[in-house]
């Protein structure tokens, strides 16, 4: 009974612990709203979830450190739109691969602000986590192209090439859309347009690489 009491406190304990530093994650998405992540203090960040200034190092190093994890759990959300975008390999359209981003912005635009914001940012360990986590997005990205039958002749480098474009091509339209008061609104569509178009541009260019040619 008593290992089991102590149990029983020890999953409460890391309940709370878990609640709490949820929070902090979750106020200082809050916090970023309109300030970059430089802004924000960490008395600040306490506030918003409850604990006094000290308690915040039992969940987190540094400032910096929680910034890191920001970014990691930001990029599941880029993770499970390329999943997504998985389901039907080769076959999904610029349009429909455009309304899956959109969607996914629209449904976690914090997330896309803090790394649309601090890809550029003032904290260097911020920036670098990003810059990795892009990185790692564009490997993955190579290895879904790499599995299209028409693209079985293209060297890696040429792969990796095509989907840098891509993820830059989001990228940009992702700062765009996250510009857009309204959802829905005609300026949204003009972004997806254009957006669509500069995505069919990446294709028939890809369409009309030859890698024997250019090997």
């Amino acid at each position: 009974m008593r290992v089991n009491t102590i149990a029983g406190v020890s999953e409460s304990r890391a309940e709370r612990k878990e609640r709490t530093r949820r929070a902090l994650l979750d106020g200082t998405l809050d916090l970023m709203a309109d300030r970059s992540f430089s802004g924000v203090s960490l008395r600040e960040v306490a506030r918003a979830a409850d604990i006094v200034p000290t308690a915040f190092y039992r969940h987190f190093a540094s400032l910096e450190e929680l910034g890191v994890v920001l970014v990691e759990q930001s990029m599941r959300v880029l993770r499970q739109m390329l999943r997504d975008a998985r389901r039907t390999p080769g076959t999904r359209t610029a349009s429909e691969s455009l309304q899956i981003l959109v969607r996914h912005v629209r449904t976690h635009p914090a997330q896309f602000r803090f790394l649309t914001r601090e890809r550029y940012g003032g904290v260097r360990e911020i920036r670098r986590a990003i810059e990795t986590e892009m990185r790692v997005f564009v490997s993955e990205l190579t290895v879904d192209l790499a599995r299209v039958p028409a693209l079985a002749e293209w060297s890696n480098e040429d792969l990796e090439a095509a989907a840098d474009l891509i993820v830059a091509t989001g990228a940009a339209t992702v700062a765009e859309l996250l510009e857009i008061d309204r959802p829905g609104s005609p300026r949204e569509s003009d972004v997806v347009a254009k957006a669509e178009k500069q995505m069919r541009l990446i294709l028939l260019g890809m369409s009309a690489w030859d890698p024997n040619r250019h090997a």
